[in-house]
């Protein structure tokens, strides 16, 4: 086992977990200790901080205090259960697309400190069991709104029924209920087709690797000390 901390910079692909991208470089790189600064859902993409080694995993608070920024593409007109689109359709509205100054308008309005609902489908305790297995046992629940700071949001592109957007917000926000809480706003509805972190704090997601290229060869050459966040 090696006794070297640092980080590896993960370009998550969509499909497997966070959880199972740290048993990959687990294995990879033969360590004990690994874990990582905030979680990807499966169907998400982009930067996944892998934490090395005792002293690294040691201060993992910090890591995920950090700051996150997100590319978002919102499909207006429609909700699911899970606020994304792995989940199953709940409602379809087919009203007319709201304008871009409407969007904008909207979009205004969530910048700054709000009270966000986590999603059912979500990783949140409830009496000691996971939302999303009550969820998916047909319960139902009720999380607690829980305050977030959304910094800044930008329209990047905007082709009904399709919004891409990038956010910087807190530790913390789903962006799946961002997404939700939009369409709501909007009186359309929304989901999030496609996520992808490009950044947490100060770590950015082009200097990060595709998992499939992380080899027990050259593993070394992309750990980074942690004096470099």
């Amino acid at each position: 086992m090696i006794e070297t901390s640092g980080i590896i910079l993960i370009n998550k692909p969509a499909g497997p977990s966070s959880h199972d991208i740290v048993n990959h470089v687990r294995r990879t790189v033969g360590a004990k200790k690994v874990g990582h600064a905030g979680t990807l859902d499966p169907f998400a993409e982009g930067l996944l901080v892998v934490l090395i080694g005792r002293k690294a995993t040691k201060g993992q608070g910090k890591f995920l205090n950090s700051d996150k920024e997100y590319i978002a593409t919102m499909k207006i007109g429609a909700e699911t259960d899970t606020y994304d689109k792995t989940g199953k359709t709940v409602s379809i509205n087919n009203s007319a697309y709201p304008s871009k100054r409407e969007i904008r308008i909207v979009l205004k309005s969530f910048i700054g400190k709000i009270n966000q609902v986590p999603p059912s489908f979500s990783a949140k305790k409830i009496r000691g069991r996971r939302a999303y297995k009550l969820a998916r046992e047909g319960k139902k629940i009720e999380l607690k709104p829980v305050e977030i700071l959304i910094k800044k949001i930008t329209l990047l592109n905007y082709n009904a029924p399709l919004l891409q957007l990038k956010i910087l917000c807190s530790t913390g926000t789903y962006i799946r209920s961002l997404a939700h809480d939009i369409g709501q706003k909007l009186n359309s509805g929304a989901y999030l087709e496609k996520l992808i972190r490009t950044k947490v704090g100060k770590f950015k997601l082009e200097k990060a690797i595709e998992i499939n290229r992380l080899t027990d060869k050259n593993w070394t050459k992309h750990l980074m000390g942690l004096e470099k966040k």
